[in-house]
């Protein structure tokens, strides 16, 4: 009898110790999904009792997708999101705030570089970073040289003069263009955070609520933007087709520049048979007023997990904070370290590639988006209105201005 009882005693304790299975989620980007693949199986090593099984979707699709699988119970337990979503995820009760004991707001914002406050909602942190990135010019070394260029361009006035000696051919049939123009990329970012700022504007204001960009700063922005394809002809927009065409123009070394983030660095250097090189983003000539892009991607624990799943999830996300989590990241996917302590490595900082995106963090600048693709698609439009319809920057700004804060509207009050 006594070794019947042993015996279910110890058959009651295997069961239990059935290993809990967390669903991750996140998007397509083929440096990011491979490198995940490899933290997943060190994890599942050095925790048996937690199994992680990872699912990818395309990017134009995850967010929707997301949006509707959790609030039914469904989808992920720990989700990858963009940072600018929060708002969203929050109000719609997708997430939850990550637990105090685990995740100290003393600790987290002593450790992570300052731009993170940006997805701390209600005073809770609801999701937190492997990684963030910043933007830069990427650069054809042979390109540049084969131009005459001698020097690389650290002004947006040399930096015409560099993309317009690379340029062959004739609009809008270029065989080669000096700058890779990606409205749809990185450059409303561009000109949002960094020409309205470096032009003496300021996007936002009160805790960006309220769109400011509708100045003279904001008009000067878009006029130097849109003036690299309808007065200093330097390229066309849709050179190579696709949302990443600019890039694989680039990668192609049918571009001279294009500007991108840190994120880029795996695919141009796998793809480029070229020498290649990258620059912090230029400023106007006698003016020191720099500027960046900062964003990042954050993991957090859905609404889903509970119980054993919940304490799987905050051990699964410890794991992809963690300084070695950190430098995995930023060796496969190159996208700077989140932590204070690792972005101010003196050999990172002089890094020849990650070392202008480092250098940018102190004014990076980052804002949240109640509508993401919403909000950009407004920039999209007035875009287009000035490049494809001849409408004048202050007429295309105001009408951004006007779409943009409509949208802010509908989420604020």
């Amino acid at each position: 009898m006594k070794k019947l009882l042993a015996l279910a005693a110890a058959l009651t304790v295997t069961a239990s110790a059935a290993p809990v299975t967390l669903t991750y989620w996140q998007y397509e980007f083929a440096s990011k999904v491979s490198t995940m693949n490899d933290l997943i199986r060190k994890f599942e090593a050095a925790n048996p009792d937690i199994k992680i099984k990872q699912e990818t979707f395309p990017y134009d699709a995850y967010n929707q997708k997301v949006a509707s699988s959790v609030p039914a119970g469904q989808g992920p337990d720990v989700v990858n999101l963009f940072y600018g979503w929060l708002p969203q995820y929050v109000d719609g009760g997708f997430l939850q705030p990550l637990p105090e004991k685990d995740f100290p707001t003393a600790k987290i914002e002593s450790t992570f570089v300052p731009m993170i406050k940006t997805s701390k909602i209600n005073g809770k942190y609801y999701a937190l970073p492997t990684a963030v990135r910043t933007l830069a010019v990427f650069y054809n070394k042979d390109m540049l040289k084969q131009s005459g260029v001698l020097t690389v361009p650290r002004t947006w006035e040399d930096f015409i003069v560099a993309a317009q000696k690379m340029t062959k051919g004739n609009a809008p049939r270029y065989s080669q263009i000096g700058f890779a123009i990606a409205p749809n990329g990185q450059d409303w970012q561009m000109v949002r955070e960094v020409l309205v700022r470096q032009y003496g504007g300021t996007p936002y204001t009160d805790g960006g609520k309220k769109v400011n960009y509708a100045s003279d700063a904001g008009t000067k922005a878009m006029q130097f933007y849109t003036d690299l394809l309808t007065k200093h002809k330097v390229g066309v927009t849709d050179y190579f087709p696709g949302n990443n065409g600019y890039r694989d123009a680039f990668i192609a070394g049918k571009a001279g520049m294009i500007i991108d983030g840190s994120f880029a660095v795996a695919s141009i250097k796998s793809g480029a048979k070229f020498n290649w090189g990258v620059v912090p983003l230029p400023t106007f000539k006698n003016s020191n007023v720099r500027g960046n892009f900062g964003s990042y991607w954050v993991n957090g624990i859905t609404k889903n997990a509970k119980g054993d799943k919940l304490a799987a999830a905050v051990k699964f996300l410890k794991f992809l904070t963690s300084e070695q989590t950190m430098n995995t990241w930023l060796a496969s996917v190159g996208e700077i370290p989140a932590s204070k302590k690792l972005s101010n490595n003196p050999e990172l900082r002089k890094d020849a590639v990650f070392g202008p995106f480092v250098y940018s963090l102190p004014f990076a600048s980052s804002t949240l988006f109640v509508d993401e693709a919403g909000q950009r698609q407004a920039w999209l439009d007035g875009i287009n209105m000035v490049l494809k319809q001849g409408a004048s920057p202050a007429d295309a700004m105001k009408k951004i201005a006007a779409d943009e804060q409509k949208i802010l509207n509908g989420y604020y009050k």
